[in-house]
């Protein structure tokens, strides 16, 4: 049985944790395995695989904060495979279990225990010069927004084809409910229950008072048009990686993604809990 360790290679922490984990495993019989870039960070080459061999692992161990889940998840692709994120960061909102008894958490979680979270997903295409020139796959947002020269943009936003809204401003979040609580509630957006089935979208700085965020079904599909090709220098960021931008964005069309992640929680912490704990000041 594979068991794929994903850690924040800038985590000292993390880097040990994975190095005692791996050891353990192995002993264990179980075959850890880390990409080629993250065993080469931890001192264990043998154990690395390129990104094509992961596969389908048993479970994924995510050593870090909610950065290192995501960094999971899109290791993952479309492979609905549990992760376990163990808090060795500083925001651990999407984490299964703290840095205390580790292995235990491994344990239980490749005996199937704790409850398993279906995250929804977004699937984003870029279009640029009439053609798509990119598909993306988020589990929090998906951002689009000036891009070098700072300049604000225009933006036209469209829900199922319909022109809800045209603004000047920094850019457009669309979110799931797992992204509620990254950039898109930095930018004022509200708070919803992973639950939900929904995405939530929020313009960034807009140049209005008539402008707010938007909770849609799951179901909805969102466009953003950069209709003035003199306000087209944006750029387009996926969970909170640029992707590439290499010439004029004409639009972005979010839907809701085919595949789900899958959250292992063990910890037993409720998400309102985690709300008043990380946001509303404990």
């Amino acid at each position: 049985m594979r068991v794929l360790l994903v850690p924040n290679p800038l985590n000292p922490a993390a880097v040990a944790s994975a190095v005692d984990l791996a050891a353990w495993l192995s002993t264990s019989g179980f075959e850890p395995i880390l990409t080629a870039d993250d065993a080469a960070s931890c001192d264990l080459a043998t154990l690395g695989v390129s990104p094509r061999e992961i596969g389908e692992p048993t479970l994924v161990v995510s050593l870090g904060g909610d950065g290192t889940i995501l960094k999971a998840a899109h290791l993952l692709g479309p492979a609905e495979v549990p992760i376990l994120g163990v808090n060795l960061g500083r925001l651990g909102f999407m984490a299964g279990t703290g840095a205390d008894h580790i292995r235990e958490a491994v344990t239980a979680a490749l005996a199937g225990e704790g409850r398993i979270e279906r995250r929804s997903t977004l699937a984003a295409t870029v279009q640029m010069g009439g053609r798509v020139v990119g598909r993306y796959r988020a589990l929090n947002e998906v951002y689009m927004g000036r891009g070098a020269s700072m300049r604000v943009i225009d933006v036209d936003l469209l829900v199922n084809d319909v022109l809800v809204s045209r603004m000047r401003c920094d850019g457009i979040i669309t979110a799931t409910a797992t992204g509620s609580t990254a950039y898109a509630l930095s930018a004022g957006g509200p708070i919803v229950s992973p639950d939900v089935s929904c995405s939530v979208v929020v313009p960034v700085a807009p140049h209005t008072i008539a402008s707010r965020a938007i909770v849609l079904s799951a179901a909805d599909r969102v466009e953003v048009r950069l209709p003035n090709p003199q306000r087209r220098d944006a750029c387009v960021a996926v969970d909170g990686e640029s992707a590439p931008c290499r010439r004029d964005i004409e639009s972005v069309t979010v839907v809701r993604g085919e595949h789900d992640v899958l959250l292992v929680k063990l910890d037993g912490r409720d998400f309102y809990e985690l709300v008043r704990a990380e946001f509303l000041g404990g």
